[in-house]
């Protein structure tokens, strides 16, 4: 049995697990644009708010997502007297680290926004909210563009950390297949196939848009 028979035979558990990979990151990657953006916007403007993402985000990438993950799995629960599905503790986990990395991606891509963008708008006699929405988004949307995908793959793969706290993810998925049948090469060949799929056009994607959009907009280009 090879890779490919492994994936026709289980097919529907392979769907299955699949599904619950893609709502852990679509939910996590939708609550880290939201929130995130909003977080990095509120950041660049209150110093205290700046100091405090600087700390989150020390802290994000300083520990492992699985020792977050199951912080929040176990010990956490346990102090507050709650009982959550594994799905969710994984999804408000990976949702945690995505708004934390991405407030602080927004806030330093703000912090080099030059300041003659906003002074030509000021003297044109544009608000603060259409200055930022109609000036700052679309410049910064570009610049950070390849830095949101990759942080997106990332919260991709540290979502495989779900099956270690019961969550049917798709590389839980791939064990109970290989507990069954004992296929180790061929089942984690296939989904590493599966992940290089998923990842690589992002990958590619990133690189691209790097090289078309990304410049420098220090001060020291425009002077």
């Amino acid at each position: 049995m090879n890779s490919l028979d492994i994936i026709i035979n289980y097919h529907a558990a392979i769907v299955r697990g699949l599904g619950a990979t893609l709502l852990i990151c679509s939910s996590a990657w939708s609550l880290g644009i939201i929130f995130g953006t909003t977080l990095g916007y509120f950041a660049q403007k209150r110093k205290m708010l700046a100091r405090i993402l600087a700390a989150c985000s020390l802290f994000t990438i300083s520990v492992p997502a699985i020792v977050l993950l199951f912080w929040l799995y176990y010990p956490a629960q346990a102090i507050l007297g709650i009982a959550l599905d594994p799905l969710l503790t994984t999804i408000i986990a990976m949702s945690i680290i995505d708004i934390i990395l991405m407030g602080d991606l927004i806030k330093k891509a703000l912090d080099n926004f030059p300041t003659q963008y906003e002074s030509a708008a000021r003297v044109c006699g544009m608000a603060e909210s259409k200055i930022f929405i109609k000036i700052k988004l679309p410049i910064i949307f570009r610049q950070v563009l390849p830095g949101v995908i990759n942080l997106k793959i990332s919260i991709l793969h540290m979502s495989l950390f779900g099956s270690l706290i019961s969550v049917e993810e798709i590389f839980r998925i791939a064990q109970q297949i290989n507990a069954q049948i004992y296929r180790p090469v061929e089942i984690y060949t296939a989904l590493g196939l599966l992940f290089l799929g998923m990842s690589l056009p992002l990958n590619l994607l990133a690189a691209y848009f790097k090289r078309r959009f990304t410049r420098d907009l220090s001060e020291e280009t425009y002077a």
